[in-house]
């Protein structure tokens, strides 16, 4: 397929004020980003050499779906502000007088990331910017995990199966009532509030399951609750030179925790509390309240493109 070669301002936009269309966080991305490291990534998406109608850059599709994770928007909702807003439509790559993609091109580039498994190396190249940029401090880490009910398919009752064969249920920790979705646990830089770490599963399964492959290794320390202490896993930070700070709980060998352990556990809580202000910002700032889509693969994708724009959402304040 051919590329649409998208970028080349009109006259009529060489005549418009500068101030039109201005959006602070997109202009200030559009300065930080290294674009062309993650265009090279995306190199090979679409076929230049083939008949037919031309396509879009994959960079151009690629920075329209951050801009779905940015705002929470749906498909259909991105295709209308696409064409609506003209900070949407500088910041992606189009001229004015450029149709934008619609909401099945969006949808088909997607799955075209997550079938050539292009995402977590878009991911890590995000990351690489970052840590040159000196944005991540290497602290610690700090795990956590946080529910997300899915709005793709209704849970299964009777004898009727959920259309959805991924998502499951799980209660919500000191809240009335159940999810039926997805959780995405996370590793968060101490300090600037990157996220260095994702994986999604099944709503079911534990926090502390998949813990071990959110730690990078470069951190000097670990924080997190209860429900990641293991001593297998203390040994193991231990050994590696990372601290361990994860709070204890009180069991039938010890039904209370001595004095020293009660103090630590209020640190370690302090601490580890940060990293509720990057769900809070995932969920109602950025709308990554429900999962739209069907399977695990897809949901995983969404809270990745989420954590990839939460990035450089924190970059940009950080850098103002």
């Amino acid at each position: 397929m051919a590329i649409k070669r998208g970028g080349q301002f009109s006259f009529v936009e060489a005549l418009l004020p500068q101030s039109l269309g201005r959006n602070g966080r997109l202009d200030r991305l559009s300065g930080l980003v290294k674009w062309y490291r993650f265009e090279k990534l995306l190199k090979g998406l679409r076929d230049e050499t083939s008949p037919g109608r031309p396509g879009y850059p994959p960079l151009v599709l690629f920075k329209a779906l951050l801009l779905q994770s940015l705002y929470g928007l749906s498909d259909v909702e991105l295709e209308d502000a696409l064409a609506d807003r003209l900070s949407f439509h500088k910041f992606i790559g189009l001229s004015l007088e450029e149709a934008v993609p619609d909401s099945t091109t969006l949808c088909r580039f997607r799955n075209l990331l997550i079938t050539q498994r292009r995402l977590e190396k878009l991911f890590g190249e995000l990351d690489r910017q970052l840590e040159q940029a000196g944005v991540i401090l290497k602290r610690g880490t700090m795990l956590d995990a946080t529910l997300i009910e899915t709005a793709a398919a209704s849970p299964p009752h009777g004898d009727h199966a959920s259309s959805d064969p991924d998502a499951r249920f799980a209660k919500r920790q000191g809240k009335a009532g159940s999810v039926f979705g997805y959780k995405a646990h996370v590793g968060v830089d101490e300090g600037s509030g990157i996220i260095r770490s994702v994986i999604t599963t099944p709503a079911n399964v534990n926090d502390t399951t998949p813990a071990d492959d959110l730690i990078r290794g470069d951190e000097r320390v670990v924080w997190a609750d209860a429900a990641y202490h293991t001593h297998a896993r203390e040994r193991a930070l231990k050994a590696r030179g990372i601290k361990p700070r994860l709070i204890r709980r009180a069991n039938k060998h010890h039904p209370k925790l001595p004095p020293r352990l009660q103090r630590l556990n209020r640190l370690i809580a302090r601490r580890r509390a940060r990293v509720e202000t990057t769900f809070a910002t995932l969920k109602r700032r950025m709308g990554l309240s429900t999962i739209r889509y069907i399977g695990l693969i897809k949901a995983h994708a969404q809270v990745m493109m989420a954590a990839m724009a939460f990035n450089m959402r924190r970059w940009t304040a950080i850098a103002t």
